[in-house]
């Protein structure tokens, strides 16, 4: 948490960090965050939404609805093969026996893990695997995580852009540059270019 008058980014994670860092969550048996950390990055949903989620959500169809609690909107997803197998290896590995029971319960079974918990947690293991950020950690980098993907992989094409839009609810490209943190990126390739 920053203190008041502090201003903090978030950043995303560098895609083969994501591979590793899940890969070797799932190698350590830490299923609950190798499963939040890959929903989180391959559905851009906020933890809010993420929290929410049940095993079925992602294994009984090729997509899923969910009204966003922060926008209210409605929202559509597609789930993706690679996010499925992940969430099928886990299932069979933790022995869950109930597809419409919440992903992210907590120990008491209860109610939903809080989020405070997972920022600190997320922090805990980004430390402990020794991933290099520019930046914090928070639940906020699975969605620039994917769009920074989604930029990268599409040559940060405008079109990309207006997908990426529209997928986080901005009202503008302009938004969705600042919060991706691209503008500055563009600003220091300016001085990268100049040259003798």
């Amino acid at each position: 948490m920053s203190k008041k008058g502090q201003t903090t980014t978030t950043t995303y994670m560098d895609w083969n960090d994501f591979i590793s860092i899940i890969t070797r969550l799932e190698k350590d048996e830490n299923y609950r965050f190798c499963l939040l950390i890959s929903i989180g990055v391959f559905t851009g949903l906020r933890i809010s939404d993420l929290l929410s989620l049940r095993y079925s959500d992602l294994l009984t169809k090729e997509t899923f609805s969910i009204r966003e609690r922060k926008t209210k909107k409605q929202r559509s997803i597609k789930v993706n093969k690679d996010l499925r197998e992940i969430v099928q290896r886990i299932v069979q590995k933790s022995n869950v026996t109930d597809l419409n029971e919440q992903i992210f319960i907590n120990r008491f079974k209860s109610k939903t893990i809080d989020i405070s918990y997972v920022n600190v947690k997320l922090k805990e293991i980004i430390k402990y695997y020794r991933i290099k950020l520019d930046g914090n950690v928070s639940t906020h980098t699975f969605r620039k995580t994917l769009g920074r993907r989604v930029m990268e992989v599409n040559n940060y094409s405008n079109e990309s852009l207006v997908l990426l839009m529209e997928l986080f609810g901005h009202s503008s490209m302009s938004i969705t540059k600042r919060y991706l943190g691209i503008r500055e990126q563009e600003i220091h390739d300016v001085y990268d270019s100049l040259t003798f």
